[in-house]
């Protein structure tokens, strides 16, 4: 991370990494937790999921590729919402990482992209 990308709160470089997910594709939420600089803050990633509109939620999976929603209305909802943008999934809402896995190397990126 360079100097602007650490001037933003831990929350804040969250919310810009959800913010730029494309359609199509999923991230872990402890990829962003590591991508926005606390590789072990996954649970985190959950809360600002939770406390925050406007955002993808739905392409944020667990470290398995899998809907990790427990709920059966949220996993049908998140499971339909990823169909939608073509990304298949199983009955257990299971889905292929190498296939739909979104690749980013740094949130530096993403900063320069939000300028």
């Amino acid at each position: 991370m360079d100097k602007s990308s650490t001037r933003k709160t831990f929350s804040e470089r969250v919310k810009l990494i959800l913010k730029y997910i494309p359609p199509g594709k999923i991230i872990s939420y402890g990829t962003v937790a590591a991508l926005a600089g606390s590789p072990r803050a996954a649970r985190q990633v959950v809360q600002i999921l939770h406390r925050t509109d406007n955002i993808p939620w739905h392409r944020v999976v667990n470290s398995h590729g899998v809907i990790a929603i427990k709920d059966s209305d949220g996993f049908q909802e998140q499971k339909m919402l990823l169909s939608m943008e073509g990304v298949e999934s199983d009955q257990a809402g299971k889905i292929e990482p190498d296939k739909y896995q979104w690749k980013i190397n740094s949130i530096d990126e993403l900063i320069e992209q939000d300028k």
